[in-house]
């Protein structure tokens, strides 16, 4: 079957928009279990992928979502689901999982009001060291926030291509707001979408092994099923795939495996930086909160404060090199963010020469207005 994305400019729900970003970018399979608010991705998914060719299935619960997601990564189809933190919880066992097999997908996190079961139907940005850290022992992550529609169907895309590139799971951590926000998304022609597809093996069969990497640290991954000899497990393994529980085994992996990614960070971090160069205060912000935090550095500048902002788009792996530039010139940070300051100890530890750091957090699933940012601008004048 075939069908053609939505080009031209829609009013479109940031749900929607991601949904067609991941079709836009060749996702073709999606495994999920409803939950608010990300279920409406689920429910665009299942009119539009099989127009496309492509299978949706409700499984069970998250656990069985990701499961699934790996299983047709690993046999050479683009994959996604959907979820909030509850069932993001769920899925870190298995996300873990594919970090170890370099199994590439995309995991969208819709985030609300938490912990638990929380407040389902409010925002929350929260889950941001969960997806650094959910999973058990060492490994690298992407994470890509966006703050628009616009942004949900661009970043969207540039998750699978994130994925495909580096051979990871690679997380969308959108929050309620943007999730249910309606607005402008243009959807350019296919043709003018850059795609990167994953890299396959050049050589012949018997000569390939599955974790041999390339320069970029990133093996060219064989799909079964195309004559490749392919054994993927979780433990420990050698280049062949293959058991090997032995130390210098586990050094040698786990170091790679962080390495792609750290050695690669000026390729996939992105960030807006907005009247910072002349700033002495810079708030640093992601999602629907910098939305707040840029009207409030420009409030600021009507009052003569020297303020800028430094909008986060990728937030894992963090900046930290672009934090430590901005603090050898400003005189203060402040972080605006709906938790308790998990992006602001980032921050913290990130900055050089104890540049002072204060946060502006909220509960209750409520947005941080632009006056409470300016609350944290303009305590330094006071």
């Amino acid at each position: 079957m075939s069908a053609k994305i939505l080009t031209g400019t829609h009013y479109m729900l940031g749900d929607h928009a991601c949904a067609e970003g991941a079709i836009a970018a060749g996702c073709r399979f999606f495994a999920g279990y409803p939950i608010t608010p990300s279920t409406e991705i689920a429910e665009w998914i299942t009119r539009r992928m099989p127009l496309f060719g492509g299978i949706y299935i409700q499984m069970e619960d998250e656990l069985a979502s990701m499961a699934a997601l790996i299983g047709a990564s690993c046999g050479g189809v683009k994959s996604m689901t959907a979820t909030s933190g509850p069932g993001y919880a769920l899925m870190l066992e298995n996300i873990g999982l594919a970090v170890m097999m370099e199994a590439p997908c995309v995991i969208v996190n819709i985030q609300r009001g938490a912990p638990s079961t929380g407040l389902p139907t409010l925002v929350g940005q929260g889950d941001v060291m969960q997806a650094r850290w959910g999973s058990h022992g060492d490994y690298e992550i992407i994470a890509f926030s966006p703050n628009s529609c616009q942004e949900m169907f661009d970043l969207t895309i540039k998750a699978f291509n994130f994925a495909e590139k580096y051979r990871v799971p690679v997380t969308l951590l959108a929050d309620e707001a943007i999730g249910h926000l309606r607005e402008k998304v243009v959807i350019p022609p296919q043709d003018e979408i850059e795609i990167i597809n994953r890299e396959k093996p050049d050589i012949p069969p018997d000569e390939y092994w599955p974790y041999v990497p390339k320069e970029n640290l990133v093996p060219p991954m064989a799909i079964a099923g195309e004559g490749y000899h392919v054994h993927m497990t979780g433990l420990t393994h050698d280049e062949r795939g293959y058991p090997d529980i032995t130390g210098s085994a586990h050094e040698k992996l786990v170091r790679r495996l962080i390495d792609k990614i750290q050695k690669n960070k000026k390729d996939i971090i992105e960030y807006e930086e907005v009247m910072l160069d002349d700033a002495e205060i810079a708030v640093v912000s992601f999602g629907i909160t910098a939305r707040s935090a840029l009207k409030a550095v420009r409030i600021a500048k009507e009052k003569g404060i020297k303020a800028g902002l430094l909008r986060l788009k990728t937030i894992w792996p963090f900046p930290e090199e672009k934090i430590a530039e901005i603090s050898k010139k400003v005189e203060k940070f402040v972080v605006a963010e709906i938790n308790q300051g998990q992006v602001r100890r980032e921050v913290e530890r990130a900055r050089v020469n104890g540049v002072p750091v204060k946060g502006v957090h909220k509960l209750g699933g409520d947005l941080i207005t632009p006056d409470e940012i300016m609350e944290g601008i303009w305590k330094k004048q006071n």
